[in-house]
């Protein structure tokens, strides 16, 4: 099923403007059940060529079960199995860079998989001195069933006072800018899957 691009449009609008102006948004059902399904599949028929994710960068990279717990699958951008989500994203990344000028060369994204009780603690997305991450996307692929009571939270920080926090439901999609939310993943009480990455400028 292939969505209307009006709708498409609207949406695209409608994140361009969210980030001009609070930096954030949460889109429920940005893909369809079938496509986050046949998404959650690909992730699981892939989990032995997935990598635990790490902490730090070059010679301070290591694997920390007190900071992260999650293990991560790099998506090839010519990947026939990821064609549809990869022309998504980057119709997305298009129109932001019309609308907002971001200079967005590229999305660099992986599939995420937390085992139940894997966490990740508060962070920023871009490094310090490097600010080639400017907008970060998570796409959500869990199941239809997926309640709030199951964890799993993406809990956003707006400020030193306010946060709030997403339930990972299948088809969601969460939209920020790298460099402005600190933000962190809480325990779930089963696997739980997305898409996560950041659009990238050229350094």
């Amino acid at each position: 099923m292939n969505p209307n691009p009006n709708q498409h449009s609207t949406v695209f609008q409608t994140v361009a403007d969210a980030l001009a102006g609070s930096g954030w948004l949460v889109i429920p059902d940005f893909l369809s059940r079938p496509q986050v399904d046949e998404l959650r599949q690909l992730a699981q028929t892939r989990q032995a060529e997935f990598s635990r994710a790490g902490v730090g960068r070059a010679g301070g990279f290591g694997i920390r079960d007190d900071i992260r717990g999650d293990s991560v699958l790099w998506v090839d951008e010519h990947d026939p199995a990821m064609q549809a989500a990869n022309a998504r994203m980057a119709e997305l990344q298009q129109s932001l860079n019309r609308e907002l000028y971001l200079g967005l060369a590229e999305l660099e994204w992986h599939f995420a998989s937390y085992p139940a009780g894997a966490f990740y603690q508060r962070h920023l997305d871009q490094h310090r001195e490097q600010d080639t991450r400017v907008v970060t996307v998570v796409q959500y692929l869990n199941a239809a069933d997926w309640q709030a009571e199951d964890g799993g939270q993406l809990r956003i920080y707006l400020d030193e006072e306010q946060s709030v926090d997403v339930t990972p439901h299948g088809g969601t999609l969460v939209v920020f800018l790298s460099n402005r939310f600190e933000h962190e993943v809480l325990p779930a009480r089963r696997e739980r899957f997305s898409l996560t990455g950041w659009y990238r400028r050229r350094s």
